[in-house]
């Protein structure tokens, strides 16, 4: 219990450190940080100038971690991602140079402004938490994440993302425009300096690795777990979607909701956490039927409607 308690002070911490630059997006950056303690990666969807670059740059400073950054354009190459090797004349051998890949918190911008094969360069490295080049396997420094942006509006020049990429993002989250007052405090932050200049660490590599371990411990009753698998297993069987959720759902929503109670200060998850993360873990993975978007229906409709369906095991209606 100490433990758990501990690990809730630091990810207290973290989301009130990020909260200094992204200002009035506490549930955003949770979501952001849940996925980093579930050990998935996160996909930043929304339009230009919202902060979602911002976002991964304050969280890399807030737990102490390496930061890249990967600008996706379309002659982006595989080795200018994970790393090349190059001869070198004077011991006569070969010298690899790592890439970006290699750094604990990588943010890709504009992820879908590359190539389909410079997308695949990263499949290795968020599955397996390794990259090969010329053979050889170089494990990778945890904790690894990759934080991908893309804007959802703009597609003259993109390749959209294939689903086996986008199901290996635990999470898709959005920022969405601030309030008033939100919009006018940041005009006020700004006014001088940029608060990333002024961020500091409030912890360290270690502590999120023990972050992570503490999630594990997170109790998950059975009639939640039941409720996971039904709610994936309702996407394969919905008329209006074509291709459900995978197993691979399955497991990152577990993971996550262990991750999401873990912030709100529980050793246990509750059903709420699997619906409030439902959209999250769910709407990049659903390809609807063409006949539904022909009726011009949401993904986002899709899911409501199935949190509305599927009941909580063992509860009454």
């Amino acid at each position: 219990m100490k433990e758990t308690q501990s690990a809730v002070g630091v990810a207290r911490e973290i989301v009130e450190n990020v909260s200094k630059v992204i200002v009035g997006k506490k549930p955003v950056i949770e979501q952001a940080l849940a996925a980093i303690i579930a050990q998935g990666h996160l996909l930043i969807e929304d339009v230009p100038g919202v902060g979602k670059t911002m976002l991964a740059k304050s969280i890399s400073v807030s737990i102490g971690c390496s930061f890249k950054r990967i600008q996706f354009t379309p002659d982006l190459l595989p080795s200018d991602i994970v790393g090349v090797s190059i001869y070198n004349q004077s011991t006569g051998e070969f010298q690899f140079r790592p890439g970006p890949v290699m750094a604990q918190v990588v943010l890709v911008d504009e992820i879908n402004r590359a190539t389909p094969k410079t997308q695949s360069a990263l499949l290795e490295a968020m599955e397996e938490l390794q990259v090969t080049v010329d053979g050889v396997t170089r494990p990778l420094e945890k904790p690894f994440v990759v934080m991908a942006t893309q804007n959802p509006i703009e597609y003259e020049g993109t390749f959209p993302l294939p689903e086996a990429q986008l199901d290996r993002f635990l999470l898709r989250i959005s920022l969405g425009y601030p309030s008033f007052s939100e919009e006018l405090s940041v005009i006020e932050q700004q006014e001088q300096t940029h608060p990333i200049e002024q961020l500091e660490a409030v912890a360290t590599p270690e502590d999120m690795i023990s972050l992570q371990n503490a999630a594990k411990n997170v109790y998950v009753d059975g009639t939640v777990r039941e409720y996971i698998v039904g709610l994936i297993e309702a996407t394969r069987s919905h008329e209006d979607v074509y291709l459900g959720a995978s197993p691979r759902a399955s497991l990152g929503m577990f993971r996550a909701v262990r991750a999401m109670a873990l912030l709100q200060d529980r050793d246990y998850v509750i059903p709420d956490d699997v619906k409030d993360l439902a959209y999250a873990v769910l709407a990049h993975r659903l390809i609807l039927a063409p006949s539904a978007r022909m009726r011009g229906l949401q993904t986002r409709q899709v899911i409501d409607g199935l949190l509305d369906s599927v009941a909580v095991p063992g509860a009454s209606r």
